[in-house]
């Protein structure tokens, strides 16, 4: 892995060029790291077979690359190295109701990589890569949980994806309607947000008595998520 640092502005590249809706777009790899952060869920697309796939898997990331887990036999990530692929995290923040339904919208931040992922086979980065993905999901579950073993670093495949081309769109505030025609109409006209929360923590029903969940999992109960 290289420590050499991103350009701290998104390069503006035939593929994550802003065409429509300019005024939603970031240029500032801050904005890319925030909506990464915020999140644990991509999209990865990749073509396999001559056809499309889309494949909802956990990602983490470091600030150069983003890691992307699966089983060596999984038809995606095995089609994935060599190949460009396209990985997108999006985060609903909230409905736009306006007064017409043309003028309709969601409050969002979303982002897209696009790249050729590597195959991650040097064992120090793939267990760095994996701590990566696993803390980036929940902090302090590597150091709590039992490390992978061997025979299971050898069944899980890992995906090094450069966060150097990323894209980056945003949309807040309420409607933009409110001053044209329609705004005589008398229909009410707003921003209905959506926030996740965590809840409380689940056990295990095989898990023995006495067993409680460790702090870091119990101080995300009521938190956001996104």
């Amino acid at each position: 892995m290289s420590d050499e640092q991103l350009p701290s502005a998104l390069p503006e590249t035939h593929r994550t060029r802003h065409r429509r809706l300019r005024e939603q777009g970031r240029l500032d790899r801050a904005e890319l790291d925030a909506v990464l952060e915020a999140g644990f869920l991509c999209h990865l697309g990749v073509v396999v077979d001559g056809a499309p796939m889309v494949v909802p898997t956990v990602y983490g990331s470091d600030g150069r690359h983003l890691y992307v887990h699966g089983s060596v036999a999984g038809r995606s990530l095995v089609a994935s190295p060599g190949a460009a692929v396209c990985v997108t995290v999006s985060h609903v923040d909230g409905l736009v109701l306006a007064r017409s339904v043309f003028e309709h919208g969601v409050n969002y931040r979303s982002a897209m990589i696009h790249g050729v992922p590597r195959l991650v086979t040097d064992p120090d980065e793939k267990l760095a890569g994996l701590r990566c993905l696993t803390e980036h999901a929940t902090p302090g579950q590597w150091d709590y949980a039992r490390r992978p073993s061997r025979k299971e670093l050898a069944a899980t495949a890992l995906l090094a994806l450069s966060l150097e081309e990323a894209s980056v769109k945003i949309r807040t505030g309420g409607p933009d309607d409110g001053d044209g025609p329609d705004a005589s109409l008398g229909i009410w006209a707003g921003v209905l947000p959506l926030t996740s929360v965590w809840g409380e923590p689940e056990a295990d029903p095989l898990l023995p008595d006495g067993i409680a969940p460790p702090p870091h999992i119990t101080a995300r109960a009521g938190t956001r998520t996104g």
